[in-house]
């Protein structure tokens, strides 16, 4: 791929549609267009300024292919920073191809997915984590994820990373100096005031690093398993979360015998719900593969909700359920746990109250709806949701969190070379591994198999 031609592609969705848009971008952006545009003023594209539409006709010789505003971004005040043009036709798929066809056969090549972004990068309209940034908020479908990859597009998460990198570049190149006058022992770099920039760049580092597990969830959703014995109201809960039904209810047992998964978005934040096969011994194969898919997607959750009949509960068997509940925690220890009543409205409350008094669970009927609110409200506390409001950054992107987790080793390498008296040199070491880690991310070092594989990810025409 050379990104020192003109190339073009369809901007919009493809399909029909009531407009399209075709972008294209180039050193003979303007004068291919221009050959090819009949203005209804006469206009001579190459004459007019930038940031301005004009209407007129895309003809071929004395064919005319559509009415269309053509829309003109001279460099380097563009997205990609080279001259741009935006064609505004109609969205007709015939329409589309016999424009994009003209304009190749004229000199323009199709575009490459994410090339446009790509050519944004490489002439410094965006560094690397913000050219990401683009392809996290075409994908977002939430609130949240949106808020996160706009903010990030904006440059809230580089500017932090570059400032860091900078401070740190400082410090280096004064280590760096020391060398050069070793035989003088003249120090140029104050030690304690690395020390604190260095206790300053490793709290960030931690922050940045823990809140990938949020961003994580934000970008991907929350998956979510409704466990439970059979006929506890599982498949009742999940259709009443989604306000519509999705998954077979009945009062035979072991009627949901495979994993009925949804997506439900609650206040910005997508949830992934898995209604799972009751978990019972049983001699029916085809339900006792679905208790197995049961564990798996268990091991697989960050929150497992445990639905239990409270309409059942006695003191003759009020030590099972509580033993069955004990035995989720210990083999999931490191998974949200939420233990819901369900048929609360059948339920002996003064019992189930005493019964469960330690757990603080939550009390719902599925059927009914009381309690689905309540629930969902403490999903969403279980994810802070909180910190998206307050603006924090937050890292959603892998790529991101393997480079700040290498940076951190490094660094801390640092703190542990100043603490011990190591010499400068060997210091100088880790500080240009620490700085290598931080350009991996806005891409002031990179290599073209990394940007290929970041850009192949890229919508065409983006």
């Amino acid at each position: 791929m050379t990104h020192h031609d003109t190339i073009i592609a369809l901007a919009t969705a493809s399909g029909a549609g009531a407009i399209a848009v075709l972008r294209v971008s180039g050193p003979d952006a303007l004068s291919i267009s221009n050959t090819l545009f009949r203005s209804i003023h006469n206009k001579d594209l190459l004459n007019q300024p930038t940031h301005t539409v004009h209407l007129g006709h895309i003809v071929d010789g004395d064919r005319v292919l559509d009415e269309v505003l053509v829309s003109i971004f001279k460099n380097p005040q563009s997205y990609t920073g080279e001259d741009v043009v935006e064609i505004s036709c109609h969205g007709s798929s015939y329409i589309q191809q016999e424009i994009m066809q003209l304009f190749i056969r004229k000199g323009c090549r199709a575009a490459e997915a994410g090339e446009f972004t790509l050519r944004a990068f490489l002439n410094g309209k965006m560094d690397l984590s913000q050219a990401e940034a683009v392809a996290d908020l075409i994908a977002s479908d939430s609130a949240a994820a949106h808020q996160i990859a706009l903010q990030q597009m904006r440059g809230g998460f580089s500017s932090e990373i570059k400032t860091l990198r900078q401070e740190l570049l400082n410090f280096a190149s004064l280590i760096e100096l020391e060398l050069d006058f070793s035989e003088e022992d003249v120090a140029f770099a104050d030690r304690q005031q690395f020390e604190d920039l260095l206790q300053r760049i490793v709290k960030v580092l931690k922050y940045l690093i823990d809140s990938f597990s949020t961003g994580n969830v934000i970008k991907n959703g929350v998956p979510i398993s409704i466990v439970g014995a059979p006929n506890v109201g599982k498949s009742t809960l999940l259709n009443a979360l989604l306000n519509e039904d999705k998954a077979i209810v009945s009062n035979i047992a072991g009627t949901t015998r495979d994993a009925i998964e949804d997506e439900l978005i609650i206040e910005g934040i997508k949830f992934r719900f898995i209604d799972t096969a009751g978990i019972r011994q049983t001699d029916d194969t085809v339900e006792a593969i679905g208790i197995e898919k049961t564990f798996t997607k268990m091991a697989q959750s960050q929150v497992i909700i445990q639905l239990i009949d409270a309409s059942v509960i006695s003191k003759s068997n009020a030590a099972d359920v509580l033993s069955s509940v004990a035995y989720t925690k210990a083999q999931y220890p490191e998974k949200e746990a939420l233990v819901v009543l369900n048929k609360m409205d059948l339920a002996d409350k003064a019992l189930v109250s005493k019964v469960f008094s330690e757990l603080e669970p939550l009390h719902m009927s599925a059927k009914t709806g009381e309690g689905v609110e309540a629930l969902k409200t403490q999903l969403l506390d279980l994810v802070h949701g909180g910190q998206l409001r307050n603006n924090d950054t937050i890292i959603t992107n892998a790529r991101h969190y393997d480079a700040l987790g290498e940076a951190l080793t490094n660094i801390q390498k640092v703190q542990e070379g100043l603490q011990t008296g190591l010499s400068g040199d060997l210091l100088a070491i880790d500080i240009r591994e620490a700085l290598y880690h931080f350009g991996r991310i806005t891409g002031e070092i990179s290599t073209d198999d990394l940007l290929g594989n970041i850009f192949a990810n890229f919508c065409i025409g983006k």
